[in-house]
């Protein structure tokens, strides 16, 4: 059973890197938004900025085929150090308390740091789909997504 209300966290640390809470937004129907929280990818020591993570909760089609469950960015000083990959192991448990299972996280193709940071992570190539014309993301010049499985 699929929890879409808040639920709380907990510290989400690994050695210097602690997924801070930026946020949690309810679901926004005119926009068509699930529910998500927002995180800081934060370096425990310096309290330095180093990325965000973003866990949506649903699994309707355009999240399970398109968006995915997790939305990751890594500033790009802090690119090659495996945040990526670290913010979705620590991810991870929160999304299956919210009775995601499988967790889904899509990327490009041709984003190969992307691509990597989930295989470190754990997730398995499942395959490439095809953007459908009407969703948002081929609007902005996007034809394909790699979906990974965890």
């Amino acid at each position: 059973m699929l929890i879409t209300r808040f639920l709380d966290p907990g510290r989400l640390v690994d050695n210097e890197l602690e997924l801070v809470l930026d946020g949690f937004h309810e679901a926004d129907l005119i926009r068509n938004l699930v529910p998500y929280y927002r995180f800081r990818m934060t370096h425990i020591l310096t309290r330095l900025t180093m990325g965000s993570i973003s866990l949506r909760l649903g699994n309707q089609p355009h999240i399970v085929l398109y968006a995915g469950h997790i939305g990751y960015g890594v500033d790009e000083p802090y690119r090659g150090t495996r945040l990526a990959a670290r913010s979705v192991k620590l991810l991870l448990p929160h999304a299956h308390a919210h009775g995601i299972s499988p967790v889904w996280i899509t990327c490009n193709p041709d984003n190969i740091p992307s691509r990597r940071s989930c295989e470190i992570a754990g997730g398995t190539f499942v395959e490439i789909v095809d953007l459908p014309p009407d969703n948002p993301m081929y609007k902005i010049g996007e034809r394909q997504k790699c979906r990974y499985r965890f």
